[in-house]
């Protein structure tokens, strides 16, 4: 979801990956997204494995879980964020929904610091 809403911003180029992803998406996650306009249908989550090696202004972890268990990025990393929230995975379309809203306001909250730091 966290990605979902960050693509929203064209100054990001964003990635998502999980320690452990799933095969699909979350279906209620799909869900309370598209009551947004964002359509997360076609995603396909990814392992985080694949970018340690990678350059990022930003790695920002989102479930308290992965701030834990996050391998360490051994690329260039210069900003490391934890926007902590708890994991909805296997929970109601209702905590889907107010963990959708806690990401949508803490990334407007960090869009907006972003920019004023440009």
């Amino acid at each position: 979801m966290a990605e979902g809403f960050l693509k929203q911003y064209p100054e990001f180029e964003v990635y998502s990956a999980g320690t452990e992803p799933g095969e699909i998406v979350q279906p209620f996650a799909i869900e309370v997204m598209k009551e947004f306009g964002i359509d997360l249908s076609t995603h396909k989550p990814e392992a985080v494995q694949q970018y340690l090696n990678e350059e990022f202004d930003f790695v920002i972890t989102v479930c308290d879980g992965a701030k834990e268990s996050c391998p360490v990025f051994t690329g260039k990393v210069a900003h490391r964020l934890h926007i902590g929230f708890d994991d909805p995975h296997g929970k109601s379309m209702e905590i889907f929904r107010k963990v959708r809203d806690e990401i949508k306001e803490k990334i407007t909250e960090f869009s907006k610091n972003f920019r004023e730091e440009d």
